[in-house]
């Protein structure tokens, strides 16, 4: 794997109340390239964030479909990782000193 792809895997942290929920729990959520795998999303949140990865799980969420008037349309199907963290590790996203 190289470093660019590595780069491109994490496309956002996924803010919910679920997420929010399992972040108290040290889990992390975010969304992920499609194509990314397990060991990816892994070595990318290690390598941004400096932190060491317990385990992570992916989910597909499959996209709605949409309707306006008469016109019928689709959303994009998108991935999410959640991302456990071991005993002491912690991603702080505002950054706040």
């Amino acid at each position: 794997m190289n470093q660019e792809r590595i780069m491109s895997i994490l496309l956002a942290p996924h803010v919910s109340e679920k997420a929010s929920l399992a972040a108290e729990r040290g889990e992390f959520v975010f969304k992920v390239a499609i194509n990314a795998t397990k060991l990816e999303v892994k070595k990318a949140v290690e390598l941004m964030f400096d932190v060491k990865v317990d385990d992570v799980r992916t989910s597909v969420v499959k996209g709605k479909t949409k309707r306006t008037g008469a016109v019928s349309g689709r959303r994009s199907n998108w991935k999410k990782a959640y991302v456990s963290l071991q005993e002491g590790q912690d991603i702080d996203f505002v950054g706040a000193e």
